[in-house]
């Protein structure tokens, strides 16, 4: 094949088309980035009145991400008379008026993707959302989902899917970005939803819903390893309350007053009782330890993926190929200022 500059653009071009969302979905669909993240602090503390517990975390956005196409259109009927719902499909609103269909594929992330709709964060997302604006006109909602980040992997994967929905959603509806209902029903739904709409480097308070300040993000290579098995983020918790212990107070300081990624304490207390439970971790971490071109590894949030940030992002892609022989998923990557975004 020649490789002139007309046939090397009319071959982009084309790669570009194929993955456009009208593609997918039709005219007038939006297309959106859900980047994954890394906690670089993390520590949980008490519980609060609603049982879940206090953590200050400062988390990162890495350059791993999964995209979304969603798009929208009203509707004199959400769903034709006697239909029935089938498992991606789900009914939201405040009078049953949103119908969202989601179809997720695997682009990497080494998941199941049977995941009911309604059990989905993202429909929970744009239920909720609907719920605060009062917006009860019939609406139907096509998603097409293309996983790259590993599900129970402490990535933020579904959080950061549910961000970018809710802007796209948004999108389609009219509605400014910017409005406080759109942060309030990230809050509603999870602990890490709201971080993605900021992305870069943040620390975060209450649940983790609660942004304190922004930091000034790294580029640091990061390799991500995380083994066959997930791990419950409310098992990890159990355990934690069980034999968890607090965060050195200096330490939380230090987070707390750091201005910058680099300057932030690498700290996750939460990593004992996830390895506790899942004792499949050990292998990761003891893999980790024992490569020379690793600095520093830390557990992503519950986990059940590690961070290891490596010396150059060569380090980190060789040893992602390795990880990858042991039958781990792994990537190599590095630190961002990605965010949830329409593209």
């Amino acid at each position: 094949m020649s490789d002139s500059p007309m046939s090397v653009d009319m071959l982009n071009a084309a790669r570009n088309a194929q993955w456009e969302a009208d593609a997918f979905l039709g005219h007038g669909s939006v297309k959106a980035v859900a980047p994954a993240k890394v906690n670089l602090f993390l520590a949980v503390g008490d519980k609060l009145s609603d049982n879940r517990h206090h953590v200050t975390t400062v988390m990162h956005s890495v350059t791993l991400h999964d995209t979304l196409y969603l798009h929208g259109q009203a509707a004199e009927d959400v769903l034709m008379p006697g239909a029935e719902l089938l498992a991606g499909q789900a009914l939201g609103g405040p009078c049953d008026n949103l119908f969202v269909a989601i179809d997720a594929v695997d682009k990497g992330a080494a998941m199941a993707l049977d995941i009911p709709a309604e059990e989905n964060i993202i429909f929970k997302a744009l239920d909720a959302y609907c719920r605060l604006v009062g917006f009860d006109q019939p609406y139907r909602v096509s998603i097409r989902l293309e996983k790259a980040i590993p599900h129970q992997a402490g990535l933020g994967g579904g959080s950061s899917d549910a961000a970018a929905a809710l802007l796209a959603f948004a999108r389609t509806l009219g509605h400014d970005p910017a409005r406080p209902e759109l942060l309030e029903a990230a809050q509603a739904v999870g602990s890490d939803v709201a971080f993605f709409f900021q992305g870069g480097c943040a620390l975060m308070e209450g649940a983790g819903e609660q942004l304190v300040h922004t930091l000034e993000p790294a580029k640091r290579p990061v390799l991500l390893v995380k083994p066959s098995v997930g791990v419950s983020t409310a098992a990890a918790y159990e355990a934690f309350d069980r034999e968890g212990s607090a965060v050195d107070p200096a330490l939380v300081t230090q987070a707390q007053e750091a201005t910058a990624a680099n300057e932030v304490p690498l700290i996750n207390n939460l990593a004992p009782a996830a390895q506790a439970v899942t004792p499949e971790l050990d292998d990761v971490q003891q893999w980790l330890a024992n490569q020379d071109a690793v600095e520093t590894t830390l557990l992503c949030g519950s986990g059940s993926c590690f961070a290891a940030f490596t010396r150059s992002f060569d380090d980190a892609v060789a040893l992602a190929a390795e990880a990858g022989k042991r039958g781990w998923w792994s990537r190599a990557a590095s630190l961002s200022s990605l965010r949830a975004a329409l593209l």
